[in-house]
């Protein structure tokens, strides 16, 4: 399937959820005004999704002048891999994380902590951007920021429905428990929607992004460092957006005794031994 049938596919499951979700809160009027919602919703995201995403984060974008050594890093990737040059954000957060975003290539934008940038060397840090422009690349932006943008609604919907309670379509109140029981599923069901996709995608950008880059193994210490310092540093925007955690290179939350069954990315160790392959069979 490719990535326009999977945004397409996306699109309509969440449409179904809040769909779901306004029956719930409203009945028959709830679910129309849900839909109406969802389609408004797809659309915005579509256009605006990336800067949401870059605001959650108060990234801030840079040039050649206010971040000369990482801006000409990303503009060197980027012709290696055949890119427009994409907008350079910084996150002022110690957190070692990075991601990219845009509905397309021509609209791209990539952003990285100041903590990884103090954190690896200009080698590790190469590895990590050419990642994330692998992921522009394959067009996976648009997915992932969509995405993030819907299960927040999602969300906010479900909570609505838990506080104030459902009707069914004679507009009688249902069963408080019901309700309780929507808002618990229905951001579980969107997460589940994205780990879909999510895990898959996070491969496929390490191997792109090490055919970019030319250097499969600075991208694999990368992440080895990454995974061993992000797990002690909170990155507060993440933990305020849940929903974005699957756009960065590492999960940005610290995961709990469910953690394995919902990981938004593959275990670091099978992408490290991917890239160490790749190196074997280049160098």
């Amino acid at each position: 399937m490719n990535n326009w049938m999977k945004t397409a596919a996306l699109m309509a499951a969440f449409v179904a959820f809040l769909g779901l979700i306004g029956g719930m809160v409203g009945g028959k009027s709830g679910m129309l005004l849900a839909l109406l919602f969802a389609g408004g919703m797809n659309l915005f995201a579509y256009w605006n999704s990336d800067q949401m995403v870059l605001r959650m984060y108060n990234a801030q974008e840079v040039d050649g002048q206010s971040a000369p050594e990482f801006y000409s890093m990303v503009a060197e990737l980027s012709q290696r891999a055949g890119l427009p040059m994409p907008r350079v954000y910084v996150i002022h957060e110690d957190q070692p994380n990075a991601f990219a975003t845009g509905r397309d290539p021509e609209h791209a934008a990539v952003a990285a902590t100041t903590g990884i940038m103090r954190m690896l060397d200009y080698r590790e840090l190469r590895g990590v951007m050419a990642h994330e422009l692998a992921h522009v690349k394959h067009r996976d932006t648009l997915i992932s920021t969509i995405s993030a943008t819907m299960a927040g609604a999602v969300s906010a919907l479900a909570n609505f429905a838990m506080f104030f309670g459902g009707r069914d379509e004679n507009g009688r109140p249902v069963n408080p428990l019901a309700g309780i029981l929507v808002a618990l599923l229905a951001p579980l069901a969107a997460s589940v929607i994205q780990m879909a996709i999510s895990r898959a995608r996070e491969f496929e950008a390490d191997r792109g992004g090490a055919e970019i880059s030319g250097d499969p193994l600075a991208l694999a210490n990368a992440l080895q460092k990454i995974e061993y310092y992000a797990q002690g540093i909170a990155m507060p925007p993440a933990q305020a957006h849940p929903e974005t955690a699957q756009m960065m290179i590492i999960n940005p939350l610290s995961g709990g005794g469910m953690g394995d069954l919902f990981r938004t990315h593959p275990h670091t160790e099978e992408r490290v031994a991917r890239l160490q392959a790749m190196a074997r069979g280049v160098v």
